[in-house]
């Protein structure tokens, strides 16, 4: 759905830090000149505003010194609006005297700070005023300076002594870059659109701002309910920032404005090349304007430009024939140098594509082999699509299929890789040719029987044993991603840890991540953390001269999620973390996503279903947008728990009708109904989310998946069920690694004897773990079972400890944390009629609900009133907290 349009916003996010420091300088009392200086764009005027206006809300008088190219060629022209009209300019003394005499007042106690952006700019005379106001006391300042601008002795004598408080501003990076779009389009933004935006704008404040506004206006920057987005295709640019990036531009001389061409299409150059086209003063001269940047580049120095905006303004205005002699020119020069560095292949490809619109077909395939292993699999498929029909070999069409596998388009993939099978020459090939067909039916299509009968055609028709192993790797592998953990298990059992000689580097790479996966969901979480680490270590030893080369860090998604179920959250947390920065920049989004579904899942676990909702909607949003069918439905269903917990029941109701439409993964077997069940759960229907959580549990102990049942049978604890879960969550926990599964069957043994000594003590133990919520929920009982023993004291600090962990889960609402203290002296049936009753339905949907005749619901009703000392459902719904939603 696309949201309304925001009327943007552009607070001064991003600069919390600056903004504190520079309130603490402005109550220094030795304060006299705040200096605020950094390069164009990075929000110094908004700064600066920001202060003055603070200086005048506490009392000061404020004025603007306009200090201007045309300004400061008349004296005193910066300041003459803050000059009395009889002032004596031949009489600088007396002048003084009159202007100090002005802005004291009449009372002679008015406190004034000055503003002044560009200070560089300043007049002589004005600064000269300035600074006598500034040594008697009479003013304070407020100064922005561009960085690299000189200025004058009498500027420069402003700036320097120990009452000048100087803060140098950076671009902003990518985490600021996010605040700032977060504050300006009041929601949460896409890490696809926040990496987009910071690395055009580099963190240009100013550019961002028209890159924004540009793309809000076309409709390309739209809300999808949860998240800000960019949509695929170019960004719009607003005129304000074609105006920008010329007036910038413009101020290159003719030679070095072809020398910035060259940049523009050739980036980065040698110190070397760049000499031998301008002169060093004027490379100099380009640096020192900030329009390029002279970088250490291993072992050479590179040049490019300063900012990427200014590429794409200066190759849009290069003709076609000029746009040729550059790149034929520098061509030449490369492969004079012998085109040695491994990217030069990269590099030469690209421009004789730019030039000529083809390039040699093995430098091609070069190229785009050396893209693949940096994982630019749009640079990939941008390479080959130059290959005329005749050069298509089998070797750049399994590079093009598996790149067209990584950005989701499955069915070119399939298309292409069926042209691949039919030109493999050999047992190896056709076996690399189905690893590929087969990934990109089950990950991306979500179409896992037809990705096994792929595969196991492909093998009857093998006669080599090592390529026949290959295959019933990438089977078990299918078998195990997709549920059936104890058959892939079985398969995988004989699979190293290390490569060990493997015949196939992608296929040992995906059945290494999925036994860690299938070792975690069946409790062998120990076995999964340390195999899980082993084959990263070794994945980064493999050698890349291998045609296709999946990415290491997808080893350590599966032990981000064991760690988690471990109950170790924090090195959750780290592990995905560390995915997400290393794929971040790439187009490995299938990790990507992946990780970012786990890194909400480990938030879900901890009870801060806000964030979990974050991720979750950050993991549908990039899996829509590169069509990935199989995280598509597991990130929903979490979004719909999420939203249902802090609820959001619409956004929880659209998430659940959206699963439908893709197909379950077979994974983690039944969470993907916690979203049906917690909806259920917010509108007071206790007995229907036990029910759906237990057939999920059922499917999860089919698919012999003890994490997932573990954490099905905990809810339904939660649920009111816990006298039905108890014996099944202690011989399960017997079954799991980790302190968490424990914890767990412990809670549900306390929430069934209804033992205040035992729900406090299990509440300690979550709340040391990090599961947040539920230690909250666990405390929040015992503090209802004290109250009804009478122990007032024990009572007290269990609901003090229920808030502290409470406030680790904002927003969050369950029936535990909601109804203990009203429902503290109700039995178990009077609480799960009176939560229904609350939630909206009426005495017959109850009846039916439970099992039970109206008669006896409305007697369960009348003994709730008469405890809870009211007389009508809305009195009910008001005490319980309750939220009817939408069906």
């Amino acid at each position: 759905m696309e949201a309304q349009r925001p009327g943007l916003r552009w607070p001064l996010a991003g600069r919390a830090e600056e903004l504190e420091a520079l309130a603490r300088a402005w109550r220094s009392q030795r304060t006299k000149v705040i200096l605020l200086t950094g390069p164009a764009g990075v929000g110094k005027t908004r700064l600066a505003d920001e202060c003055l206006a603070q200086a005048v809300r506490g009392g000061w008088k404020g004025a603007r010194a306009t200090a201007t190219t045309a300004a400061a060629a008349v004296p005193l022209g910066a300041i003459a609006h803050l000059l009395p009209p009889s002032m004596d300019m031949s009489d600088p003394v007396k002048g003084f005297s009159q202007v100090a005499r002005l802005l004291a007042g009449p009372e002679g106690n008015q406190r004034w700070v000055i503003l002044v952006d560009d200070l560089h700019l300043l007049d002589a005379s004005s600064a000269v005023l300035l600074r006598q106001l500034l040594d008697s006391d009479g003013i304070r300042i407020i100064a922005t300076v561009r960085s690299g601008e000189p200025l004058g002795d009498a500027t420069q004598a402003l700036t320097v002594g120990d009452r000048v408080y100087r803060t140098d501003l950076t671009l902003f990076r990518p985490y600021q870059v996010e605040e700032v779009l977060q504050a300006a389009l009041s929601g949460a933004v896409g890490q696809r659109t926040v990496r987009t935006l910071w690395s055009k704008s580099k963190g240009n404040a100013l550019y961002l701002r028209e890159m924004v506004q540009g793309a809000v206006s076309a409709g390309m920057l739209v809300n999808d309910g949860e998240i800000w987005e960019l949509a695929e295709g170019g960004l719009p640019y607003t005129p304000r920032l074609v105006e920008l990036i010329s007036s910038r531009l413009a101020a290159a001389a003719p030679e070095s404005r072809k020398f910035l061409e060259l940049l523009s299409l050739c980036e980065p150059l040698s110190v070397e090349d760049a000499a031998a086209f301008l002169p060093a003063d004027q490379l100099d001269h380009l640096e020192a304007t900030g329009l390029i940047q002279v970088r250490q580049d291993r072992r050479r120095l590179a040049v490019s430009l300063a900012h990427p905006l200014y590429g794409e303004s200066l190759r849009a205005g290069i003709p076609t024939l000029r746009r040729r002699e550059i790149l034929t020119t520098q061509i030449a020069r490369t492969k004079a140098h012998g085109a040695r560095r491994r990217e030069d292949a990269l590099r030469l490809a690209t421009w004789e594509l730019l030039a000529f619109g083809t390039a040699d077909a093995e430098l091609l395939v070069r190229a785009a082999t050396y893209a693949s292993h940096s994982h630019d699999y749009d640079r990939v498929i941008a390479l080959l699509e130059g290959l005329s029909g005749t050069s298509r070999s089998y070797e750049s069409l399994l590079l093009q299929g598996n790149a067209l596998l990584q950005v989701g388009r499955w069915e070119e993939a399939d298309d292409v890789l069926a042209i691949a099978e039919s030109c493999a020459d050999g047992e190896d090939q056709r076996t690399a040719v189905t690893l590929q067909r087969t990934w990109s039916l089950f990950w991306i299509a979500g179409r896992t029987e037809m990705a096994l009968r792929v595969n196991e055609t492909a093998w009857h028709d093998l006669r080599d044993e090592k390529w026949q192993r290959v295959l019933k790797l990438n089977e078990a592998s299918l078998r195990a991603l997709s549920g059936q953990h104890h058959t892939g298990l079985a398969m995988l059992g004989d699979l190293d840890a290390d490569f060990n000689g493997e015949s196939s580097i992608a296929a040992w790479s995906m059945a290494a991540m999925a036994k860690s996966g299938s070792l975690a969901q069946t409790g062998r979480i120990n076995e999964a953390v340390a195999f899980g680490h082993q084959a990263y270590a070794a994945h980064q030893r493999i050698d890349e001269t291998a045609l296709v080369v999946p990415i290491p860090e997808g080893q350590l998604v599966s032990v981000g999620f064991a760690l988690a179920d471990a109950g170790q959250l924090d090195k959750s947390r780290q592990t995905l973390e560390n995915v997400l920065a290393v794929t971040e920049g790439t187009d490995n989004a299938v990790t990507w996503v992946w990780a970012s579904f786990f890194r909400g899942r480990t938030e879900w676990l901890a009870g801060d279903v806000g964030a979990a909702r974050g991720w979750f909607a950050q993991a549908v949003a990039r899996a829509r947008t590169y069509h990935y069918v199989q995280p598509l439905f597991r990130a929903l269903g979490g979004l719909a728990a999420c939203a249902a917990v802090l609820g959001d029941l619409d956004a929880s109701v659209a998430a659940i009708d959206e699963m439908q439409l893709y197909p379950p993964m077979g994974s983690h077997a039944g969470e993907e109904d916690l979203g049906q069940a917690w909806l259920h759960a917010a509108r007071g229907d206790a007995g229907q989310a036990r029910a759906t959580l237990e057939r999920a549990a059922l499917k999860a102990r089919a698919a012999g998946d003890i994490t997932a049942e573990v954490i099905l049978l905990t809810d339904i604890a939660r649920f009111g069920g816990a006298k039905e879960v108890a014996d099944r969550l202690n011989d399960l926990a017997m079954l799991c690694d980790g302190s968490f599964s424990q914890a767990r069957a412990r809670l549900a043994n306390a929430l069934a004897a209804d033992d205040a000594s035992q729900l406090q003590g299990v509440a300690d133990e979550l709340q040391v773990i990090g599961a947040n919520l539920l230690a909250a929920e666990a405390a929040n009982a015992a503090a209802a079972a004290w109250r009804r023993a009478g122990n007032t004291r024990r009572a007290t600090a269990a609901a003090n400890q229920a808030a502290a962990c409470g406030v680790h889960c904002p927003g969050a609402r369950t029936i535990l944390l909601s109804s203990a203290e009203a429902t503290s002296t109700l039995t178990a049936r009077e609480r799960e009629v009176a939560l229904l009753a609350a939630a909206g339905s009426s005495s017959k949907e109850i009846a039916k609900l439970l099992h039970l005749s109206v008669r006896t619901v409305d007697n369960h009703l009348q003994h709730t009133y008469a405890k809870l000392g009211i007389t009508t459902r809305r009195e009910l719904a008001a005490t319980l907290g309750s939220r009817p939603g939408r069906s």
